[in-house]
């Protein structure tokens, strides 16, 4: 399975654009696993990265009820 970011080509990934980080985090507000989500190394840790600084920023909640 190829990364979906890879495919799209897509090189920086930004802690405003929360409509894309919605898609890797769980129900709970968990940042889903490399396993479930199917990005690579690179992109599952700046995922991480950028949905840590917008939860930082309030622009996500930590818990999404």
């Amino acid at each position: 399975m190829e990364c979906y970011l890879c495919k799209k080509n897509i090189k920086d990934i930004d802690f405003k654009e929360t409509f894309l980080l919605r898609n890797y985090i769980s129900g709970l507000g968990k940042i889903r696993p490399k396993r479930k989500t199917g990005l690579c190394s690179t992109h599952q840790r700046r995922i991480a990265r950028a949905v840590k600084r917008a939860r930082h920023l309030g622009l996500l909640s930590a818990s999404q009820k």
